[in-house]
């Protein structure tokens, strides 16, 4: 009888195991279940919809990627006129002493302004992002801070900073979602700028680097932003890809390597321009501009309620509301320290998307990042095609763009 009881238990463990092994070969791995690092998120740049998520919100190391808000930060210097492109930064023995990857900068020499941005965008040197901090906010540690304040500006709550470069701390964390924001950020922020993102290669002192983000060469219509890898993290990369005026976001985090990120990458991004559908210019009628309210006399309330911006990049939801519940739409070409900038601004959008926006007047108000006031510029009363449209004329021209859904305030 004993005998026959192991024979069935025998039988009965080869059984469940050729099961197990059965459903292990259908099903196919992913990422996510072959590394407890992995996220990984994809947007819809001129919507904020979030066509893809994969533990989006887990906190992770961000590596490489935490250069992306030193860049942010410095852009912010130079556009305020602090910095030019051609500033010389010191070089100190902090800085200096940064493991690689590094430009092995010696101590008490400078590196320009744009040369630094180049360093960072392409070779990804931690020494020089130690020089940005020091040059910025007097040490990394105070830079840091400001890093992690400056997310929280963006809408990046889950994200905290302890260096400029990435280099390995255990509190320094991020998220695929917050990075995905910080990548709409700092091109929406600063267009005139993000063309560095682009650069295939970087020539210093009479070496050549290569940029580490191979999807610039080998995917269709990439055209940024940043790659990082740390032992703890896994190998992370931001993609920003256009095609037919349609523009995606990708982020990726704890690729086993480098290739099969970039695969996992392409595959997803891949996916979702199947899914999203380009879109064309149309001509809209010319309609007349309201005459302006007589003097001395109240101007008229506004017909319609008050309107609640779509916040899919702010919410932890993936849509946080539907788009067939919008009233009307906007496009934002960005938000500026100063009122001048935001006029220019509302001239280039203008001109370089005058089939939907010559008659549309431009919208000025201010709001605060933080403790800082900005002048936000956008255009509004727009059809959905119209804002996508308008979005995609400014793309195609280099400049920022988000087009946001106005749904009605059912609170009004």
């Amino acid at each position: 009888m004993s005998g026959v009881i192991v024979k069935l238990r025998q039988y009965l463990l080869s059984y469940f195991g050729l099961a197990l092994l059965c459903l292990a070969l259908m099903t196919p791995t992913t990422p996510a279940q072959a590394s407890n690092r992995y996220a990984a998120i994809v947007i819809e740049e001129a919507t904020g919809r979030v066509l893809f998520s994969r533990n989006a919100d887990k906190k992770l190391y961000p590596a490489s990627l935490t250069k992306i808000m030193t860049l942010y930060l410095l852009f912010e210097e130079i556009e305020a006129g602090r910095l030019t492109l051609d500033s010389r930064l010191k070089v100190s023995r902090v800085a200096a002493s940064r493991s690689p990857s590094k430009l092995y900068l010696p101590v008490g020499s400078s590196i320009s302004v744009e040369n630094a941005i180049l360093a960072l965008v392409t070779k990804s040197a931690n020494d020089v992002a130690t020089v940005v901090s020091e040059a910025l906010s007097g040490t990394e540690r105070e830079f840091a801070k400001r890093m992690t304040r400056k997310a929280r500006a963006l809408g990046m709550i889950n994200t905290t900073f302890k260096n400029a470069s990435g280099l390995p701390n255990r509190e320094q964390k991020s998220t695929a979602r917050d990075m995905a924001r910080l990548g709409v950020a700092i091109r929406r922020d600063f267009p005139h700028y993000y063309h560095y993102f682009s650069r295939t290669s970087f020539t210093y002192k009479g070496r050549k680097y290569g940029n580490h983000n191979k999807l610039l060469r080998s995917f269709d219509g990439t055209d940024g932003i940043k790659t990082g890898y740390t032992n703890a993290s896994g190998f992370n990369l931001v993609a920003a890809t256009e095609r037919n005026g349609v523009r995606l976001i990708g982020v990726v985090f704890g690729g086993r390597t480098g290739n099969s990120r970039n695969a996992h990458m392409t595959k997803i991004l891949s996916a979702q321009f199947k899914r999203v559908q380009p879109f064309a210019v149309r001509q809209i009628a010319a309609v007349p501009p309201p005459p302006p309210p007589r003097p001395n006399m109240p101007t008229r309330p506004q017909t319609k309620p008050a309107s609640v911006e779509v916040a899919a990049l702010l919410a932890p939801q993936d849509v946080p509301i539907r788009i067939e519940e919008a009233e009307s739409w906007a496009i934002q070409v960005g938000s500026f320290t100063r009122r001048v900038n935001a006029h220019k601004a509302a001239i280039d959008a203008r001109r370089n998307a005058a089939k939907v926006l010559r008659l549309v007047p431009a919208e000025l108000s201010v709001v605060m990042s933080g403790e800082m006031p900005l002048w936000r510029v956008r255009f509004g009363n727009l059809e959905e095609t119209e804002a996508r449209a308008a979005c995609a004329a400014l793309f195609s021209s280099g400049k920022a763009c988000i087009a946001l859904p106005i749904a009605l305030n059912k609170d009004a």
